[in-house]
């Protein structure tokens, strides 16, 4: 064994590739290092115009591993990959000047390359910034043909393409790739696409699919996870397959230079450590926000049902609600199920900020004996106690409902009514018809997001009173939330570990809440500007 191929021998697959005849090229590494600089300029940020240097992680950790290592009749040793890494770190520059590369300077003939990702969206965001390189290096704008449109770079001197595919791309059967890079393929929705395209490279002599990924939501069955999974447990006998990953453990300290480090080689250059402490304070105060920061900046697998805030919190916020006297009242409605819990809860705003919230609830009868046979949480003595009114039969009587709404209307002074009308057609109509503003609520990300930040912010700050109903309390500690890759939140039915109705209803209020005019001080109704 030379004494190169000795340095870069680091794991027991190494190891047993070496046995197999495998071996270091150095110089094979450094051509591909010399491409970057030699010819790649960023395209954007504050390295706009300069050449591409390789991060002393980028090449210690990729770059020289994964196109050094050779097999003994000379072709690459590894043709399949997954590199795992926090978001900023300089990841999609790195997708594209790997895709440049292999367009151009790889020596395949007729080289195909594509950057593959669960939308076009996705797909774009490598690509685009391939597009920029080429824009701001002149070497290559003079030999390349990019058409933005259609998501296609030709190279006519060597018949290649380079093109961005995504999942709503239906034409993907028959691709000859020599490259693959598959972008955040923790988002793909299944391994459909992962599996049309991974065989797509078999007639060429040494190709390459490579995925380049942040951690997803923890799901055994997806295509992300088995593909994570799988370069996590490498095995002495899976040479061809080459992984890097940087994470931090699950018992790390989020607030931890040395925890930030693991999970970004690129701290102190692409990632700044102030940002990362700010961020990680803000997620000791918020779990929400820590699995965020879990996710997208330690590089960690998390559960997609996510407890929220604690109930201390909330128990935190017991206080009696001040009559709403006449101020404004904003009411939640939902009717989710007809067989079980439906709720309204109104909520006024107070000038200094808070808020206070008034729940009440409906249940079928049948409903609460069913619970009593079942062992589920039983809810009669919350009926005997008041805090929920029984109506007759299996189902919730929406007569009963109505006509307890429309004499709740002689204690608060409704603006509007915000429900969603799956469902609940017919009786949100007759309430329209009773003289209420109903306002149709949105149950996804985009509706939901705001008040189910600022319901945190509130009782953070202790900035709202709910006299600790007890059933609200019980569907608060019910509640599990669902965030996409934006950060955004949405209360989830579906993985609740029972009720949230009286939550949901709350968010629908604050919701609309949120959106009322707010009074002009006296300085600019007088047309004073105040500084």
């Amino acid at each position: 064994m030379s004494a190169i191929t000795a340095h870069w021998t680091r794991s027991s697959a190494d190891a047993t590739a070496v046995a197999e005849g495998c071996y270091f090229d150095l110089a094979a590494a450094e051509r591909v290092r010399t491409f970057f600089a030699k010819y790649l300029r960023h395209g954007k940020g504050r390295w706009k115009g300069e050449a591409f240097d390789l991060l002393p992680w980028q090449w210690e950790d990729v770059i020289a591993p994964l196109y050094g290592w050779k097999r003994p009749d000379g072709t690459r040793r590894y043709h399949k990959g997954g590199i795992w890494i926090a978001k900023k770190n300089g990841k999609s520059a790195l997708g594209s000047g790997l895709s440049l590369y292999h367009l151009l300077a790889d020596g395949e003939k007729g080289p195909e390359v594509y950057n593959a990702a669960a939308d076009r969206a996705q797909a774009g965001i490598v690509f685009n910034e391939a597009l920029n390189m080429i824009r701001a290096s002149p070497g290559l704008s003079d030999i390349l043909d990019p058409k933005p449109s259609r998501k296609l770079v030709e190279y006519p001197a060597q018949n290649g393409v380079y093109q961005a595919l995504s999942a709503d791309v239906k034409t993907k059967e028959g691709l000859n790739w020599s490259f693959i890079l598959f972008d955040e393929l923790h988002a793909q929705p299944n391994r459909l696409m992962f599996d049309t395209l991974r065989y797509g490279g078999a007639a060429r002599l040494q190709p390459l699919f490579l995925t380049l990924s942040t951690a997803g939501v923890y799901d055994p069955t997806s295509i992300g996870w088995e593909e994570y999974q799988r370069a996590k447990r490498r095995t002495a006998e899976d040479t061809s397959f080459f992984a890097h990953i940087a994470e931090a453990d699950a018992d790390d300290d989020i607030e931890s230079p040395e925890t930030w480090k693991k999970a970004n080689p690129s701290l102190g250059s692409t990632v700044l450590a102030a940002d990362m402490a700010v961020e990680a304070r803000e997620a000791r105060e918020s779990p929400t926000k820590e699995n965020s920061f879990r996710r997208y900046r330690l590089n960690q697998w998390v559960q997609q049902e996510v407890r929220w805030l604690g109930v201390e919190r909330w128990n935190a916020c017991a206080a009696v609600p001040k009559p709403p006297a006449t101020r404004p009242v904003y009411a939640g409605l939902d009717l989710s199920a007809t067989t079980d819990l439906t709720a309204a809860v109104f909520l006024t705003p107070d000038d200094d900020g808070t808020y206070d919230v008034f729940p009440h609830f409906w249940v079928p009868e049948e409903a609460c004996k069913r619970r009593e046979r079942s062992n589920r949480q039983r809810l009669d003595a919350w009926c005997n106690a008041g805090f929920i009114t029984r109506t007759p039969g299996y189902a919730v009587n929406y007569a009963k409902v109505r006509a307890d709404l429309n004499a709740l209307r002689a204690t608060y002074r409704v603006k509007e009514l915000a429900a969603d009308r799956w469902n609940a057609t017919q009786l949100l109509g007759e309430l329209e018809g009773d003289g209420w503003e109903v306002v149709a609520y949105g149950q996804g990300f985009r509706d939901m997001n705001a008040p189910c930040k600022e319901l945190e912010a509130l009782l953070l700050g202790g900035r709202i009173r709910h006299g600790g109903n007890p059933v609200l309390a019980w569907n608060f500690a019910n509640l599990a939330m669902e965030t996409d890759a934006a950060g955004n939140l949405k209360p989830s039915k579906k993985r609740a570990t029972e009720k949230i109705d009286g939550i949901v209803a709350l968010l629908m209020a604050l919701g609309r809440a949120m959106l009322r005019p707010q009074v002009a001080s006296v300085y600019e109704s007088r047309g004073i500007l105040r500084l």
